[in-house]
């Protein structure tokens, strides 16, 4: 039995570095960057075969294609075959545990705030 390959085995999160070094409004400026190196020019949103072309600009080099379609089947909420920006700024941040526990800290310290202000 061939043992599949997980697109997130050899990934390494520096989702959490970058958000510590460049603050919210420098990490969504980054994925932004990252989008557009991903996307396909004439399209504006990332297609397999743009992501497939385009992936080793950001270390992806070794995925297979049953790789990237699973990534870009992870990220595809409207099911439209393709990642347009929102949904590849969401997936990122799927993609990164730690950063997606440190938002929900975030959010339960904001809504503790939130309370004590209501009584």
């Amino acid at each position: 039995m061939a043992s599949q390959q997980n697109p997130q085995s050899n990934f390494q999160d520096l989702l959490p570095t970058m958000a510590d070094k460049l603050g919210g409004d420098g990490l969504i400026g980054e994925l932004c960057n990252g989008f557009n190196l991903l996307m396909d020019s004439n399209k504006g949103v990332i297609t397999f075969e743009s992501l497939k072309r385009n992936s080793s600009l950001l270390g992806l080099q070794d995925l297979s294609d049953d790789d990237l379609r699973s990534m870009l089947e992870e990220g595809d909420f409207d099911g439209d075959g393709v990642l347009n920006q929102m949904e590849f700024c969401v997936l990122m941040f799927r993609l990164s545990p730690e950063l997606m526990d440190e938002s929900r800290l975030w959010l339960e310290q904001a809504l503790q705030q939130e309370l004590k202000h209501c009584y």
